[in-house]
């Protein structure tokens, strides 16, 4: 459903439980004059830390206090706006602003923490709370790079290449082509000056290449992702769980851009190095560098075959996927449950279908509804259903955007 303004939640939450601006204040430790500014609208933006006081105090999430459920297939106008406008600010352009200035530098140390819990909201497609907290985000590590030296400011482009990542990311996922393409090429600029340059540039290069990959460019997408990988590659003895992880998720980008371009023997190459890699490093992770391992590996596989039309393949494979050991984020498993319904669906197992987009939904069930395999899944079986398959069908459906 669409989404109502910050500013009016925030009083009808307020005043349905009978507090003044003050006694809320008092309740969230907040300045009363940030709850009238954001009340009279004159706050676009609000620190995350703040709205989860906010949100705390009143009794609600952040994601209610913010006025969500995100819409299906898109998000609210000014979010989106807040983003573009936070991302593509530049100091070059006369009556432009860069939102630079030299007041409230927040410590590194804090905007690393904003960071990683924007990260998190990401991985587990909390699409809203990471539109909201993102331009703050970017603005704020901007303004720590403007306003420090030497070890902090390598430190703040840190941050600032991981914020436009993010940006990267969300943008991608909301089909913004373009603001994923000019995030990613902020976050290789930050990361090129940050102070773990070898490591920042090899993931902001991963986003690049996924937005080479969303703009059809795949001939591109390959080369500089293998070039990418090439660089970054643990050598000898090399253990770093991270490095692994990007090497091998930038391998899964030229295996994409190889599949999509119908080499199927090319993506198999690249995905056995990457296995090969994924059984060295003998774990799942999940960081802000990498989302990588021997499970993560394998769903990659299964995905890939789907992606080649070979559904019966990608069943077979599913079924001898090895159980997680460490982290797979929540989107990774739901993403997973999607591309074997459709398997199933595709294979006429429309029960085994019915059940994995019920596992999807379950286990990231926001994510899902922005994801069109999920909808393309739920329209076949509903289109083959013969007559009125129950109360969970229809909810799936409901839940998948078939039915409204």
């Amino acid at each position: 459903m669409a989404s109502v303004g910050l500013s009016e939640n925030l009083a009808r939450f307020r005043k349905a439980r009978n507090l003044s601006q003050e006694q809320l204040a008092e309740a969230a430790s907040v300045g009363v004059d940030t709850i009238g500014r954001i009340e009279r609208s004159e706050r676009r933006t609000t620190r995350p830390a703040t709205l989860a006081k906010l949100a705390q105090a009143l009794g609600v999430s952040t994601e209610t206090l913010l006025g969500v459920l995100p819409p299906r297939g898109g998000q609210p106008d000014a979010a989106v706006a807040d983003l573009r406008q936070a991302v593509t600010a530049i100091e070059d352009i006369p009556g432009l602003s860069d939102f630079t200035d030299n007041s409230d530098v927040l410590p590194v140390g804090t905007l690393a923490a904003v960071a990683h819990r924007a990260w998190r909201s990401y991985v587990d497609g909390r699409h809203s709370e990471l539109l909201h907290a993102l331009p703050t985000l970017i603005i704020d590590a901007r303004r720590l790079v403007r306003n420090s030296e030497n070890e902090s400011r390598g430190a703040g482009y840190r941050v600032l290449s991981t914020a436009y990542r993010l940006a990267a990311g969300i943008s991608g996922r909301l089909e913004l082509d373009d603001l994923a393409w000019t995030s990613a090429e902020r976050a290789l600029q930050a990361a090129r000056n940050s102070d773990t340059q070898e490591i920042e540039t090899a993931i902001s290069l991963r986003y690049l290449v996924w937005s080479l990959i969303r703009q059809g460019r795949l001939e591109e997408a390959e080369r500089v992702a293998i070039h990418a990988a090439e660089m970054i590659e643990p050598r000898g003895m090399d253990r770093d769980p991270h490095r692994a992880g990007i090497f091998g998720n930038l391998l899964f980008n030229a295996a994409t851009a190889a599949v999509r371009q119908r080499s199927a023997g090319r993506a198999a190459d690249l995905l056995t190095v990457a296995q090969s890699a994924a059984v060295r490093s003998g774990r799942d992770i999940a960081t802000e560098a990498a989302i990588f391992g021997p499970r993560v590996t394998a769903l990659q596989a299964v995905e890939q075959a789907l992606r080649l039309g070979d559904p019966e393949r990608a069943l077979v494979l599913a079924r001898h996927t090895p159980d997680t050991r460490g982290e797979v984020p929540a989107f990774w498993e739901a993403g997973h449950r999607l591309h074997i319904a459709h398997a199933a669906a595709e294979t006429r197992r429309d029960r085994d279908a019915l059940a994995y987009l019920a596992e999807a939904r379950d286990i990231a069930p926001t994510w899902v509804q922005h994801q069109p395999l999920g909808g393309a899944t739920m329209r076949i079986l509903v289109d083959r259903s013969p007559r009125r398959q129950g109360e969970m069908f229809a909810t799936l459906a409901k839940h998948y955007g078939v039915i409204q």
